[in-house]
């Protein structure tokens, strides 16, 4: 069986294509509001064509998405073109994880899918860093609860704030200088970019490590990731795919619940 899974977010769209437990293709597009369900279907097909896989071997598609408008032209599109209706993960889906929130309706479906992920790879208590448009912080408890967390602005945004909103300030690649101390602009901002935000994510991480436990885990994930952990100890694994593997399991996990419904109503 070929599992589609998609996670729609604000900048990239990750596209995951599983193997039972194996995650065998995956692709990543920029996130285009304007585009049709047509456009959209022309590049999953495309993808699929170069791995040369039919569609008739995508049996399930599992999704989610932090745009909303985007999850319905992402629907119609797997309607139209997979015959599928994909499952649509939010916080009404049973995924097994506890929402120990004030509006769980509020908890995006990418935090809830990497808690899920998290607490099914390598256990709690753990903190994960979503470094994507927003880096976000969130905690898990060691019976799998998702406790809540941070967010604050990404790299990303930082970086473009800074060359928009500054009358001389270049826009610069995103990494290490030669020196902390920077001996010209470029170096001074990509100086106070990465090991800013090194140094935000230890503070952060020691300030849920003093909540959840000195056991805690810190579970990285998305795009900067890596250039992040290659600058600090705290970070403990690094998982990229860390949402497509969330989609995965809440799939499985969907799927167990309807073979266990269709069999007691057999009876």
């Amino acid at each position: 069986m070929s599992l589609m899974t998609i996670d729609i977010g604000n900048t990239n769209t990750l596209i995951g294509l599983y193997d039972g437990e194996s995650l065998v293709h995956h692709w990543r597009i920029k996130t285009d509001r304007d585009r049709m369900p047509d456009e959209y279907g022309m590049i999953v097909l495309g993808f699929l064509q170069f791995a040369e896989i039919p569609t008739r071997a995508i049996e399930g598609i599992c999704m989610a998405s932090v745009v909303p408008p985007l999850a319905k032209i992402y629907t119609r599109m797997c309607e139209r073109y997979f015959n599928q209706t994909p499952l649509l993960v939010t916080h009404a889906v049973d995924t097994g994880i506890t929402l120990r929130v004030d509006n769980p309706a509020g908890v995006g479906a990418d935090r809830i899918i990497d808690a899920l992920a998290v607490h099914q790879l390598y256990g709690g208590p753990a903190c994960i860093v979503d470094f994507g448009t927003a880096t976000t912080f969130d905690a898990v408890s060691a019976a799998g609860d998702y406790l809540g967390g941070a967010i604050t602005p990404g790299i990303g945004i930082a970086a473009d704030a800074l060359f928009q909103r500054t009358a001389k300030l270049p826009r610069v690649e995103l990494v290490a200088p030669p020196s902390v101390i920077g001996k010209n602009t470029v170096h001074a901002i990509q100086s106070g970019l990465l090991y800013g935000y090194v140094g935000m994510v230890e503070g952060m991480v020691a300030r849920f490590r003093a909540e959840l436990g000195a056991e805690m885990k810190v579970v990285a994930t998305g795009g900067l990731a890596r250039a992040i952990a290659a600058e600090t100890t705290v970070i403990d694994i690094i998982n990229p795919w860390l949402t497509l593997e969330g989609l995965r399991l809440v799939w499985e996990k969907n799927a167990a619940n309807e073979r266990m419904g269709e069999s007691a109503n057999s009876e």
